[in-house]
C-alpha cells in the first residue's frame, strides 16, 4: 500500500500484460489484513489494492524492536516475537488475505503462510529481497528488476486513484475551489529524502513558475509534505501571496483527490513515485519537476514514463497531450482473484 505457479504474459517491453476485465471476483467473506510498518506510502498501497479487491481490511501497523529492525529477513527466524509494544500485536485467526509492504513486515509475510497452515494467501508489495518463492505473489514496480513466476511488475507504484474515487471527490470539493479561475493546475511538492533534495534553489525555481501560470489564469490547487521544509515552505507562499493560489495547511479535510479530480494538469515532484504514479493513474498531463539527487531506480521509473507518453518535465510551460491511464492496482487486484479462484477448484 502485498500462489499456483503463474508466469505472467508480457509485451513487447517484457512487462506483465494487463489483466482481463473479466477476473473472477474475491469471495466476500473474505477476510484481509493490511500490515506496514505505519508509512503512510506503503499503507496508501495495501489499502488501494484491498479496496480494489472489494473487501474491509483490517489495518495493522507493527513495530519492530532492535536489534531485529537492523537484520536482514533471512536472519529472523521467529518474526512475531520481535514484534514491539508500539505496534499492533498478530494472533490467530489469521486472515485469508495478507497485503504487506515494506522491510520490516517481509518476515512476517514468509512465516505467516505456515503458521496458518497454509490457509492466508500473502501478497507483497515491493522488492522483499528474499527468495520469490517465500510468498504467494509479489506486486513489484519493474524498475526493481525483480523477475519471477510469481512476480507481477506494475509501471508504477499501487494507490487508490481511480475513476469512481475521482468522481466523488470533483463533486465533494468542486465548491472549496470555485473562486479560483477554471483552468486549474493542481501541484504535489515532496521534499527531502534518501536520494533527492528540495533546496531552496530548486524551490525558488518552481515557486517563480507557478506565479507566472497564476498570473496567466491558472487557479493552482497546491499541496506540500512533511518533507517539504518550512523554508521552502515560506518561499512558497511569499511566491504565490496575492495570486489565485490555496495551498493546503494540513488542517482539516485533506484535499488531495479533489485536486486531482479537478485538475487539467498536474506538476509533481519525482522525489515519491506514489505521488507520481498517482498523478499518472489520472490521464491528466504529468509534469514532473526533478530534484537534486541520482537514484537508478527512480530514473528507471521516470524514463518509463516518459517513453510510455504518459509524463514530462515541468519547464513552465503546460502542454496538453493524452495517454492511458495508470490502471495497476486493478490489474494487480484481477490477478489476485484469479489465484484465489484457482484455489478453490
Amino acid at each position: 500500500m502485498n500462489r499456483p505457479e503463474f508466469t505472467p504474459q508480457t509485451d513487447s517491453e517484457g512487462r506483465a500484460a494487463p489483466a482481463p476485465d473479466a477476473a473472477p471476483a474475491a469471495p466476500v467473506e473474505l477476510t484481509c489484513w493490511v500490515v506496514t510498518d505505519g508509512k503512510a506510502g506503503m499503507e496508501i498501497q495495501c489499502r488501494g489494492l484491498a479496496e480494489a479487491l472489494g473487501l474491509e481490511a483490517e489495518v495493522k501497523r507493527v513495530s519492530v524492536g532492535k536489534p531485529w529492525r537492523w537484520l536482514p529477513a533471512g536472519l529472523i527466524k521467529d518474526p512475531l516475537s520481535t514484534l514491539g509494544p508500539k505496534g499492533d500485536r498478530l494472533a490467530p485467526p489469521w486472515p485469508d488475505l495478507w497485503i504487506a509492504s515494506g522491510r520490516q513486515t517481509v518476515p512476517l509475510t514468509r512465516d505467516i503462510r505456515h503458521l496458518s497452515g497454509g490457509r492466508t494467501f500473502t501478497v507483497q508489495i515491493q522488492n522483499p529481497a528474499i527468495d520469490p518463492a517465500a510468498i504467494d505473489l509479489i506486486v513489484t514496480p519493474e524498475h526493481d528488476r525483480l523477475r519471477a513466476a510469481n512476480v507481477l511488475t506494475t509501471r508504477g507504484a499501487l494507490g487508490r486513484v481511480t475513476p469512481e474515487r475521482l468522481a466523488e471527490a470533483a463533486a465533494h470539493f468542486a465548491p472549496r475551489y470555485a473562486h479560483l479561475p477554471e483552468r486549474r493546475l493542481a501541484v504535489l511538492i515532496g521534499g527531502d529524502n534518501k536520494v533527492f533534495r528540495l533546496d531552496v534553489a530548486t524551490m525558488t525555481q518552481l515557486t517563480g513558475r507557478l506565479a507566472a501560470l497564476a498570473r496567466a489564469g491558472w487557479g493552482l490547487m497546491v499541496t506540500t509534505s512533511r518533507r517539504t521544509g518550512a523554508r521552502n515552505e515560506e518561499v512558497l507562499h511569499r511566491g504565490l501571496a496575492g495570486l489565485p493560489a490555496e495551498i493546503w495547511d494540513g488542517q482539516g479535510e485533506n484535499p488531495y483527490f479533489g485536486m486531482l479530480a479537478l485538475a487539467d494538469h498536474v506538476v509533481v515532484t519525482g522525489d515519491s513515485v506514489n505521488m507520481v504514479s498517482e498523478a499518472a493513474s489520472t490521464g491528466k498531463p504529468v509534469h514532473v519537476v526533478h530534484l537534486r539527487g541520482r537514484s537508478a531506480k527512480f530514473a528507471r521509473f521516470h524514463e518509463t514514463l516518459a517513453a510510455a507518453g504518459i509524463a514530462r518535465p515541468f519547464t513552465g510551460a503546460l502542454e496538453d497531450w493524452t495517454y492511458t491511464p495508470l490502471a495497476e492496482t486493478r490489474r494487480a487486484a484481477a490477478e489476485i482473484r484469479r489465484r484465489l479462484a484457482a484455489r478453490q477448484h
